[in-house]
């Protein structure tokens, strides 16, 4: 557009909405500027001079409350004066005149003046002046030897009355025999005193003796009381004399000035403006200069009502100038200029802003769309790979059903173990994706930490008894044994930080135990405190034995027996927290004595993809993304994880969990309580467990408690024969005989006890022949020869190998005692394939899949347990087959299908069955044999990232199964169903 520019602005008004723009024509851009900058010139103008006339108010504030205070504290310092004045007028009349013979003189009154003088300190001087009519005055100044003079010291001329001073202060002694009725002034000062019987100041005059200006302040003394309201007739005969005092004004308000010196210096005039025409100024000069246009004027009173005075005060200076107004104004001024400049220099640019903007925008819908495309690439990839592995794994396993020679068998499961391998892998990329992506959240159900624990180790069992590595698991009592949380991702966790230890470590122990993270806390609080107190200290070396699970030093010295048997002290240690405590926070330690991490890899252990160095996964494989999982998923579930490693010495790993505990009803659940796997026929028996090394002793007992067996712990076989009663020694007589021993192999084939046949042990005592206790072997690993030795020495035909594991121990045990399987007979395990099988025997389910091999590979897994299955192609043909009525269980349903996917065949399937429902509700006959139609419908689909729970849910499913799914998954989904139409048949 020609001779334009376009000034866009976005109005917000919706989104799908598009831009406003305001046309503005290009000539009339520098008009606009300028116009612009008038405005601003007035604005700053107006800033100014607001600004301005707030300093200037502000100043004539500071002014006014300046000459105020000084009025003020004048008037209130005079007032002082002249109550003083009037006291000894007082004075005067009470002990002249009131007493006969009078009690003061010349004399006495100036040494009384002169020590009460700093009572006025404002007076230059007092003096009494008496008044004498002339028919006495020749008595009178022959009494006092002097002669009744004038102001100008001459011979008094006749007159009617007389005011000669006949007592004074010394400082005003020079006054004495002056007549005061002859200064006009002092005169009218006189008269007006006795007239009103009230202080009189008279006006300003050259005080005698003195440059200054100044005022003198007259009271009358009277020589008798005065009646209640005198008449002036009555003040004027009771009038005996007049007590005047001077003030000197100049030097008043000079030492007063003096005391309120500030910054800010003032001019100070007083006036007497008794004469408003013709004031009298009595300090300060009238003309002086200074800030004249700022004035204030402060009154005051001196007491007497007839006289009028001001305080008149301006600033010495004029006002500074207003650099903060000034400088205010020129920076609005500035800040408006360059943004009328900037609006100017960024019109020339809107047109390129609009064009970016619009880049932008298609850039950020590119961006999304690759977001999307990403998640539906990982979703594609994910369904692309697991849908051949499906068929794939099913096959295999169906094959593995078969008769095969041992050779095929092994081929085969080496196959099924490298596609479940596979499978892993990608569950691992996926979870990450998820996690980036903000879309992976946990379960909260509940579960046994225990269980989970040894189903764990049963995984990396054979590898660890392979490489001679001690696989162990411990758990505190303090633990809850069921509590709410995700238990998938709880195993996913401790499966990659075992399978870790498993993969580095070649000697030595992997360790696994659990505590209360606070118990823990407080334990080694303690421990370390102990330590601090007695100067002890752990110290380890490579060479030497350490009192751990396999006497390896660990890389975290804190995990010592010195350390574990705190933990394990329960009478010791007691926990603060209450355990009606709603949230239990867990700490779960891996610990293994394998090849640790380097110093320079250790900052990159949890970065996605990173090995330590490029040998680590050539010599043992792996991607290096399962501590990166692990940490997010501990993070998820409200803890952090870390890690202690040294080299050579080997790793430990620890995190916390926030789980909650288990109410009571929810045990109801719990997929799967340990409870009801492990035997209760063992409780009460008594076991002895010998061993050199605690934390492994303490590891045995922990399993044998599990099942109730009581347990002692002792270091050599010949302690553990000693307690079992031989020759009577150690046991008393009603104290029970051990069942059992369990010896581990190491100290068996020690030294010390390895040459001790325990079939030659005398087993009797005062005569009487006891059971000889059940010897049992424990070992991580034996040979023949081993076994043979172990079998002639005394020991049962069943070793119990590690790791242990609380239902391995059982079944070893019974085989040991002789007393079968002590559980409830006939109860199998919840998903085991009997009562899988029970579940699925004659019940009709629907497969629809588009994919001939999954078809196969479903319908083959369900008539393994008896089911009869038919298999639909499309979501077409399952709509024909699954129109009501029908006798179909249930239906296996795959989501994405061509022309049809399963949510949009779900939805149809269940719009059929509110009708035929609703038909049957309104009095129709019923259709087919059910009162409610509602067919169970489970996904079945390799998308592991768009087909979520809760979308299934939305679209009508009832659950949802990931490909490949194996006999456990099979079981968690049907059973529900199944269980509720089981019990809601009549």
């Amino acid at each position: 557009m020609k001779g334009h520019y376009l000034v866009g602005v976005r109005m917000n008004e919706g989104t799908k909405r598009k831009n406003k723009l305001m046309i503005i024509p290009r000539a009339w851009i520098p008009k606009v500027l300028v116009f612009w900058v008038i405005i601003v010139c007035l604005f700053s103008y107006f800033i100014y001079a607001g600004m301005d006339g707030v300093n200037k108010e502000r100043r004539k504030e500071v002014l006014g409350s300046m000459c105020d205070q000084r009025a003020r504290m004048l008037q209130d310092q005079f007032s002082v004066s002249v109550n003083h004045v009037h006291a000894l007028a007082i004075l005067v009349s009470t002990f002249h005149y009131y007493k006969n013979p009078s009690a003061i003189d010349q004399e006495t009154f100036a040494e009384y003046t002169a020590r009460t003088a700093f009572e006025r300190p404002l007076l230059c001087g007092v003096a009494y002046a008496q008044r004498v009519v002339h028919s006495e005055r020749e008595d009178f100044e022959r009494e006092n030897g002097w002669t009744i003079r004038t102001m100008e010291k001459e011979p008094s001329p006749m007159r009617d009355e007389y005011a000669p001073v006949i007592f004074s202060q010394e400082t005003v002694s020079y006054i004495e025999s002056l007549d005061m009725m002859s200064g006009e002034e002092d005169h009218e000062n006189i008269l007006r005193a006795r007239a009103t019987g009230k202080a009189v100041l008279t006006s300003p005059f050259r005080l005698l003796g003195s440059h200054h200006l100044g005022v003198v302040l007259t009271f009358p003394v009277y020589k008798s009381k005065l009646p209640p309201n005198p008449s002036v007739e009555e003040r004027v005969q009771a009038t005996a004399g007049y007590l005047g005092g001077a003030f000197d004004v100049e030097s008043l308000v000079e030492n007063l000035l003096g005391q309120l010196a500030g910054n800010q210096a003032i001019v100070v005039n007083v006036y007497d403006v008794t004469n408003s025409s013709n004031p009298l100024i009595m300090y300060g000069h009238p003309y002086q200069d200074g800030d004249m246009s700022l004035k204030r004027v402060s009154t005051f009173d001196f007491g007497d009502p007839f006289r009028k005075h001001q305080m008149v005060c301006w600033y010495l200076q004029k006002a500074p100038t207003s650099w903060t107004a000034l400088t205010t104004a020129f920076l609005c001024f500035v800040i408006g200029f360059l943004v009328g400049y900037m609006i100017y220099s960024a019109e020339a640019h809107i047109g390129k802003v609009e064009c970016d903007f619009h880049e932008m925008q298609e850039l950020k819908v590119r961006a999304e769309a690759a977001d999307v495309a990403k998640s539906q690439f990982l979703a594609t990839v994910s369904h692309e790979i697991r849908t051949p592995m499906n068929g794939i794994l099913g096959m295999l396993a169906l094959l593995l059903d078969t008769d095969l020679s041992s050779t095929q068998r092994d081929y085969a499961q080496t196959a099924q173990a490298c596609g479940k391998a596979l499978i892993t892998l990608i569950n691992e990329v996926l979870d990450r994706a998820k996690i980036e992506a903000g879309k992976l959240e946990l379960e909260a159900v509940p579960f046994d930490i225990r269980s989970i624990l040894d189903d764990v180790l049963s995984l990396f069992s054979e590898k660890s008894r392979h490489k001679g590595v001690e696989l162990a698991v411990f758990v505190s009592d303090k633990v809850p044994d069921i509590v709410m949380g995700d238990p998938g991702r709880f195993r996913q966790v401790i499966t990659n930080l075992v399978g870790n230890s498993v993969k580095f470590t070649e000697r030595g122990h992997i360790f696994v135990h659990v505590h209360l993270a606070d118990h823990a806390k407080v334990v080694m609080d303690v421990k370390a405190e102990s330590c601090l107190n007695t100067g002890s200290a752990v110290l380890l070396s490579g060479g030497c034995q350490v009192e751990t699970l396999s006497g390896c030093e660990p890389a975290d010295d804190r995990n010592t027996w010195d350390s574990f048997q705190y933990l394990i002290a329960d009478e010791q240690f007691r926990m603060t927290t209450e355990e009606t405590s709603q949230n239990v926070t867990l700490l779960v330690c891996v610990e293994d004595t394998g090849i640790g991490i380097p110093l320079s890899a250790q900052k990159r252990v949890f970065t996605p993809f990173m090995q330590a160095d490029s040998s680590t996964s050539r010599n043992y494989g792996g991607t290096g993304i399962g501590l990166s999982i692990s940490k997010c998923l501990v993070e998820l579930m409200g803890g952090q994880i870390n890690f202690i490693s040294r080299p050579q010495f080997g790793s430990t790993f620890s995190f916390t969990a926030v789980l909650k505990r288990c109410q009571k009803n929810d045990f109801g659940d719990l997929k799967k309580p340990l409870s009801d796997d492990l035997p209760v026929g063992f409780r009460g028996l008594k076991a002895i467990v010998v061993d050199g090394k605690p934390v492994r002793a303490a590891v045995t007992r922990y399993h044998l408690k599990r099942l109730g067996i009581l347990v002692e712990i002792v270091s050599s076989i010949r302690t553990a024969v000693a307690m079992s009663g031989k020759n009577g020694s150690l046991r008393s007589k009603n104290e029970r005989q051990p069942d059992m021993i369990l010896v581990e192999k190491d100290l068996w084939l020690s030294t010390e006890d390895g040459g001790i046949n325990l079939r030659l042990i005398d087993w009797k005592q005062n005569g009487h022949t006891f059971k000889f206790p059940k010897l049992i072997l424990l070992a991580t690993s034996i040979t023949g020869v081993e076994f043979d030795n172990a079998k002639q020495a005394g020991f049962a035909d069943t070793v119990i190998m590690k790791p242990l594991r609380a239902s391995m121990v059982a079944a070893c045990l019974q085989q040991v005692l002789g007393t079968g399987k002590m559980t409830q007979q006939g109860k199998d395990l919840a998903n085991g394939s009997t009562f899988l099988s029970s579940l699925l025997c004659g019940k009709k389910i629907l497969v629809v899949d588009d994919n001939r091999v999954n078809r196969r590979v479903a319908a083959g897994a369900l008539k393994k347990f008896g089911a009869d299955v038919a298999c639909a192609d499309s979501g077409k043909a399952a709509l024909a087959l699954l129109q009501p009525p029908h006798d179909f269980d249930a239906c296996f349903m795959d989501i994405q299908m061509p022309e049809m996917d399963g949510f949009k065949v779900t939805r149809l399937i269940r719009k059929m069955e509110s009708k035929a429902n609703d038909q049957q509700r309104n009095g129709g006959s019923a259709v087919g044999r059910k009162a409610e139609w509602h067919l169970p419908i489970l996904a079945m689909t390799a998308d592991v990232i768009h087909a979520t729970y809760d979308k299934c849910l939305k679209c009508g499913m009832d659950g949802y199964v990931s490909k490949p799914f194996e006999e456990e998954n099979l079981y968690q989904a049907v059973a529900r169903f199944f269980e509720l139409d089981h019990i809601s048949e009549p």
